[in-house]
């Protein structure tokens, strides 16, 4: 499966408006239960696919939530009527989180409007295919790097001026960093480095009282799929999984609302696999 191949890709908007097949973001059937209720939750990447369905399940359990985005403004209001329709809140923070400054104002704005920080998830990615290695250019490597993994390190960072005991952190992993891709070396690598940071993170911090997980998602289909594949490549995508089909961010919402609450209390330094069962076989 081959995705677009162009340097020049890297770090485009992914809309998700434009999408001829639109992603499931939440289940009619998903009932809250206040599993998150008075928390506030700042959510990366949260205008549209992944993010969004984490937004929208974190408003359904009672959490206020803001959402950083590079530049989807029209998406990214799509994402705040869905969590307002919830009764909660939505901040939207536009900026660009390789940035080192626009994530600290991110996380003080979050603080400022929305009253305090309890939950952190870093959902950035993006990617773009190469077949061969010496075709991932060093400018490639040093945006996929500077795009998917950079940002991690700097709101997480500014973050932890403000969480305390019981708060935690939610790394957005893949499943390339533990099975390898060969037409994504550089994103695969991206996400090994997210992978042991959540890992070490989690040592690191495991005495304060926070925990730090992460959420390793196979094939899903969100705005990148469509921003970065062909259309055979889109037609093709998530076949190779045992159950024969990508996944909806609908399915990845509940796995993050586990890890934020109390539900996943004697848990750190883990990841929840929802791959379509990639692993089998």
């Amino acid at each position: 499966m081959a995705a677009r191949k162009s340097a020049n890709a890297i770090n485009r908007p992914g809309h998700q408006r434009a999408m001829r097949k639109q992603p499931e973001t939440i289940r009619a059937t998903y009932r809250g239960s206040g599993k998150l209720e008075g928390k506030v939750a700042l959510v990366t990447g949260g205008d549209s696919g992944i993010g969004r369905a984490v937004a929208v399940h974190f408003a359904r359990e009672g959490a206020d939530v803001a959402i950083l985005y590079l530049s989807e403004d029209e998406d990214a209001r799509d994402t705040e009527r869905l969590v307002t329709a919830e009764g909660r809140r939505c901040l939207l923070l536009r900026g660009d989180a390789r940035s080192e400054s626009r994530c600290r104002w991110a996380v003080e704005q979050t603080v400022a409007k929305l009253g305090g920080l309890n939950i952190l998830v870093n959902n950035l990615a993006d990617h773009v295919s190469q077949d061969r290695l010496e075709d991932v250019s060093a400018k490639q490597l040093r945006t996929t790097f500077e795009n998917n993994v950079y940002p991690f390190f700097f709101i997480t960072r500014f973050a932890l001026e403000h969480l305390e005991a019981g708060d935690v952190i939610i790394n957005t992993g893949s499943v390339t960093s533990f099975r390898g891709s060969e037409h994504l070396l550089d994103y695969a690598s991206t996400k090994g480095a997210i992978e042991t940071f959540t890992y070490s993170l989690a040592k690191n911090l495991v005495k304060r009282g926070i925990r730090v997980n992460g959420v390793a998602p196979g094939p899903i289909w969100t705005p990148l799929i469509t921003s970065t594949y062909d259309a055979k490549a889109q037609r093709e995508f998530g076949k190779d999984t045992p159950m024969g089909r990508p996944g909806q961010p609908s399915e990845l919402g509940p796995a993050y609302v586990f890890l934020a609450s109390e539900d996943s209390s004697y848990i750190t330094g883990q990841f929840i696999h929802v791959n379509g069962g990639s692993f089998i076989g």
